[in-house]
């Protein structure tokens, strides 16, 4: 991946961001900064902020220009799409919902080289690519899906495609959105081995989520969301307590930690 700026720049740095989602003002002087290498969970109850601010990142909106705010990534304020999507993979919600229902599975992996919704007649594949896609496949232990259409798919399997297509580029960092909703037990723990095999290989997290159980043990940082501001930003040993998940979503939490994994039960 090639499109970073040198060491220093920050994935992503909003100053003074304020953005609306419909007629809703959401985020009214938000402050964000994550640095490049600091794997980062983003955490807050349903209706956040968290949707609002991954659509300001993939460019979906835009934020409200003044004279004293900026959005970067990587250290830009202006970017084309499919570059900048080479260099921070995403997968969200959303684009599951959206992806074509007919795509098959090694098509959703190649349509990452276009940012598309499966692949078009126009849009041509070097062999290398294609040899990438396959090997994609094969790290996922999704190869033996590359015929079946996404629709046909489980939840679980279309999140790894889903991934798959993200990683196309190599990207430095990885942005997901509740990656493990949706999936059962199984599922969940296998995407999350999938996930922290790949931060321990060196691509960043930033994770975007409601549920504790998501974080895997190589996150460090944790920002708490709450009604479009950031209520605490810090260490995740020092957050995921049962006082401060308490107040973040406003009713008793008792938080146990195990093997470096956080699950939360009702407190008292």
């Amino acid at each position: 991946m090639s499109v970073t700026d040198p060491a220093g720049t920050p994935v992503f740095e909003f100053r003074n961001v304020s953005a609306y989602r419909g007629g809703t003002l959401v985020f009214d002087g938000l402050d964000l900064r994550i640095e490049k290498g600091e794997n980062t969970a983003i955490l807050g109850p349903n209706g956040s902020g968290k949707s609002t601010l991954l659509k300001l990142l993939s460019r979906e909106i835009y934020p409200v220009h003044s004279p004293g705010s900026r959005m970067l990534v990587y250290g830009r304020d202006r970017w084309n799409v499919e570059e900048l999507r080479s260099g921070l993979g995403m997968v969200s919600n959303d684009l599951q919902e959206d992806y074509g229902r007919y795509a098959k599975g090694r098509d959703v992996i190649l349509s990452g080289y276009y940012s598309s919704i499966d692949i078009w007649p126009h849009q041509c594949f070097s062999p290398t690519q294609l040899l990438q896609a396959d090997a994609l496949m094969r790290q996922l232990g999704i190869e033996g899906l590359a015929e079946r259409p996404f629709g046909r798919m489980s939840t679980g399997q279309q999140r790894r495609f889903l991934l798959g297509r993200a990683l196309v580029h190599t990207p430095d960092a990885l942005l997901l959105d509740e990656p493990t909703g949706g999936l059962d037990l199984s599922a969940t723990f296998q995407y999350l081995d999938t996930v922290r095999s790949l931060m321990q290989s060196g691509t960043q997290l930033i994770l975007v989520t409601h549920h504790l159980h998501e974080i895997p043990p190589e996150i460090s940082r944790v920002v708490f969301l709450r009604n479009g501001r950031i209520v605490a930003d810090g260490d995740k040993s020092t957050l995921l307590d049962s006082a401060g998940v308490s107040g973040l979503f406003g009713r008793p939490v008792e938080v146990i930690e195990r093997n470096g994994f956080y699950q939360a039960v009702p407190g008292a």
